[in-house]
């Protein structure tokens, strides 16, 4: 089962709009079942407005009933909605706002600080900047230089956790096939 899209909301509007268990709600929603009931309580996501999960096309409204009447039955995802996300999760060109603009450089000096081995086309694709800003921080001759401090760019807010992971996992897959096709090229 995938989790959905945004557990919290989901969890929230299953405590305040049915009878659920909160098993039933924490293994649906890859939540634990103490914050399932702090939110039932009121001291877990305050403020977080409840996302309905038959109307984001998570279940089936058939499904959320079965498990209203036996609390032995799971809430399962509909078997489409996979396939409704990966349509969803398409390369668009993201807007930066201007005061967000003057943050690139400091996530670029991060992902070289933690990432050596990161390209600049992937740094590129990441922060949303140019090769020419990447190679000028990477060597050092950006003119603002002096001023830059490492930041990570997914808490600046110019990529996702997800986006970042990815390229991550395509470094260490790299790193890992790098020893090894030397070893077998000496042998």
């Amino acid at each position: 089962m995938t989790m959905p899209l945004m557990p919290k909301a989901t969890a929230v509007w299953l405590v305040e709009n049915t009878t659920l268990s909160f098993k039933q709600i924490a293994d649906f929603c890859q939540m634990h079942e103490l914050e399932i009931q702090g939110i039932a309580d009121g001291d877990v996501a305050t403020g977080i407005i409840g996302q309905n999960p038959v109307t984001a096309g998570l279940i089936a409204a058939e499904t959320l009933e079965a498990a209203q009447q036996d609390e032995a039955t799971p809430l399962k995802l509909k078997s489409d909605f996979s396939q409704y996300v990966a349509g969803q999760s398409k390369n668009k060109k993201r807007y930066t706002p201007v005061a967000r603009r003057q943050d690139k450089p400091d996530a670029i000096a991060w992902l070289l600080k933690h990432f050596p081995a990161i390209t600049d086309g992937q740094i590129s694709k990441l922060v949303g900047t140019t090769k020419k800003t990447i190679q000028a921080i990477r060597t050092r001759e950006h003119w603002n230089m002096s001023n830059i401090q490492a930041k990570d760019p997914v808490l600046l807010g110019l990529c996702t956790q997800t986006d970042l992971q990815k390229v991550t996992a395509k470094l260490e897959k790299a790193d890992h096939r790098g020893p090894e096709s030397t070893e077998s090229d000496a042998a």
